[in-house]
């Protein structure tokens, strides 16, 4: 029986192992100044979307609190740097299935105003490129659920994307 747990946790049962949702983190860095949002584009060994614009995002690491799992994918990805406690929640993501997510994801997105560095295609192999792009230009081919994300952050709409959902 698989089971999980810490000296100062309770043990998780097998049903609730199995059945977890992946957790990812997302990051909109946004120079209000320029009006302008990093953006990369899935090269054509990506999982998924190939050619396809998105936001940097990644899968949670066991045991990584949500804020650093958005600091290191948007490092890992591009090479810019934030602070945990500078990122600002702006949309979640709950989608019923995805890939490698046979049970479903939720995306904490986040928004930086704040980093430090110039961003570049720090992994080339996943990603065509990855530059800033105007908000009023920001391309059709983007992934769906990020683009609303995207998108309802900019206009300040609702703050809840659903996917697949009955």
């Amino acid at each position: 029986m698989a089971q999980r747990s810490t000296e100062d946790e309770p043990i998780a049962l097998e049903p609730a192992l199995e059945s977890m949702t992946v957790l990812v983190a997302a990051v909109i860095v946004h120079d209000k100044a320029t009006k302008r949002v990093v953006l990369l584009q899935r090269g054509q060994n990506a999982k998924f979307a190939q050619g396809m614009w998105d936001l940097p995002v990644g899968k949670r690491e066991p045991g990584e609190p949500i804020t650093e799992t958005a600091v290191r994918e948007l490092y890992e990805e591009t090479g810019l740097t934030v602070k945990p406690e500078s990122l600002k929640v702006a949309h979640i993501i709950h989608c019923a299935r995805g890939v490698e997510a046979p049970d479903g994801f939720l995306t904490v997105v986040f928004a930086a105003h704040e980093w430090s560095g110039e961003p570049e295609n720090r992994e080339p192999r996943k990603h065509a490129q990855v530059r800033w792009v105007d908000v009023e230009a920001i391309p059709d081919e983007f992934v769906e659920s990020t683009a609303s994300a995207l998108h309802c952050y900019l206009k300040g709409g609702p703050q809840v994307f659903l996917d697949g959902w009955k």
